[in-house]
């Protein structure tokens, strides 16, 4: 018996649609404009990894916003699991934000 296929890049744009959704606290722009997220891998059993950052090591959301990320991907069907790591390596910058996100907060 053979599991169904999972298109995953249908589900990776259902994950990056819950990842726009949240925000750093401390600036209005979603995490993934802001350039937290690294990398989104998912493979073929619908388990999730995200590699993420902060705008900071010791940024105040460092112990919930992970876990939002976290919770909110698996609250997607197709997820099996999911998993948050946090890397410094390369450290964010603002570089990393969209021109979108640089745009919102004035700096174009």
């Amino acid at each position: 018996m053979s599991k169904p296929t999972i298109d995953t890049a249908v589900l990776g744009e259902k994950i990056l649609r819950v990842i726009k959704t949240i925000y750093d606290p401390e600036i209005p722009v979603d995490i993934y404009e802001l350039g937290l997220i690294y990398d989104v891998l998912i493979n073929e059993d619908c388990e999730v990894k995200i590699l993420m950052t902060l705008t900071t090591p010791n940024c105040p959301v460092a112990e919930t916003l992970p876990l939002e990320v976290e919770e909110k991907v698996k609250s997607i069907n197709e997820v099996k699991d999911a998993e948050v790591e946090i890397t410094f390596d390369p450290p964010w910058s603002q570089d990393l934000m969209s021109e979108e996100a640089k745009l919102e907060l004035g700096m174009l």
